[in-house]
C-alpha cells in the first residue's frame, strides 16, 4: 500500500450515505468502497438504492445496505441507524447529504408546505440523523460526519432562498456537533457549489455566463466531490474538524 493510499484508507469501515443512489451520493458511495469501506445506501427511492448497493458489491466487493428512508421524516431516522447497526454493528462515517431545491415562481408563492418539506430534509432531518448515529459514534470512540452543504448558503440566491437558509442552517450544526461530540467525532460541512447532477438539471446551468463569477468558469462533475468527501472521511482530516470546506468552483 502506497502513501496516499495508506493515508486514505477506509477498510473495513462503514460508511452510510443518504441521497447515496445518485448525484454526489453515489460518487461518494462508490469512492468509500473502493477505499475498502462497507456502505450503507439510503434514499426515498429503495429499487435505486438496490440497484446502486448491487453494483458496488459486484464492482468492489465491499458489502452494500440498501435502505429505503424519507430523511425529512423524523420517525423514519432512527430505524435506518438501527438497521445500519445492526448489519455492520458500527458506523465510522455519517454524509449527511440527501436534499432538494425545488423550483418556485416567485418568494411570494412558495407555500407552506414547499417551506417545510425543503426545511425538513436539508436541516430538520440531518439535526436528528447526526444526533442519533453522533452519539453512537462518540460511545464508541470516533467517527467522522459530513454534512453536504451548498455554496447558496453563503451567497443565497432569491431562486432558492428556503434551501439557502436551510443549508446555512446545517453549518451551523456542524460547529455545534462538533464541539458537542468532540473529542471522539469530527463533524465537517462539505460545501458544494454547482455539480451537473440529476437535480441541477432544472436550474438551467447551461448557460457558460452562469458560471463566470466562478474561478474555474463552469460546473462540476460529480465525480470532482470525491477527493475532498475522502479527505473528510478518513484519517487524512483527523485534526479537522468544525470546519467548512469548500468544493465550488472558487467562488468569489
Amino acid at each position: 500500500m502506497g502513501y496516499a493510499d495508506e493515508l486514505f484508507d477506509l477498510t473495513d469501515r462503514v460508511v452510510l450515505i443518504t441521497g447515496g443512489s445518485r448525484g454526489l451520493g453515489r460518487e461518494m458511495a462508490f469512492a468509500a468502497a473502493r477505499c475498502g469501506a462497507d456502505v450503507v445506501i439510503a434514499s426515498r427511492n429503495l429499487e435505486s438504492c438496490e440497484a446502486t448497493a448491487a453494483q458496488i458489491t459486484a464492482e468492489t466487493g465491499r458489502a452494500a445496505l440498501a435502505h429505503r428512508v424519507h430523511v425529512g421524516r423524523w420517525d423514519e431516522l432512527e430505524p435506518l441507524a438501527d438497521a445500519a447497526y445492526d448489519r455492520f454493528g458500527k458506523v465510522d462515517v455519517l454524509v449527511n447529504n440527501a436534499g432538494m431545491s425545488p423550483l418556485y415562481d416567485s418568494l411570494g408563492s412558495v407555500s407552506e408546505k414547499l417551506f417545510d418539506s425543503v426545511v425538513n430534509l436539508n436541516f430538520k432531518g440531518p439535526f436528528r440523523l447526526t444526533a442519533l448515529i453522533g452519539e453512537r459514534m462518540a460511545a464508541a470512540g470516533g467517527g467522522s460526519i459530513i454534512n453536504v452543504s451548498s455554496s447558496g448558503s453563503l451567497r443565497p440566491d432569491a431562486s432558492m432562498l428556503p434551501y439557502a437558509a436551510a443549508k446555512a442552517a446545517l453549518n451551523v450544526l456542524t460547529e455545534g456537533f462538533a464541539k458537542a461530540f468532540g473529542p471522539a467525532v469530527r463533524v465537517n460541512t462539505l460545501m458544494a457549489g454547482p455539480f451537473l447532477t440529476d437535480i441541477s438539471k432544472a436550474w438551467s446551468l447551461g448557460d457558460p455566463a452562469a458560471f463566470a463569477h466562478l474561478a474555474l468558469r463552469r460546473a462540476g462533475d460529480p465525480a470532482e466531490i470525491v477527493g475532498a468527501a475522502l479527505f473528510l472521511m478518513s484519517d487524512a482530516a483527523s485534526f479537522t474538524t468544525g470546519s467548512i470546506l469548500r468544493a465550488d468552483g472558487g467562488l468569489p
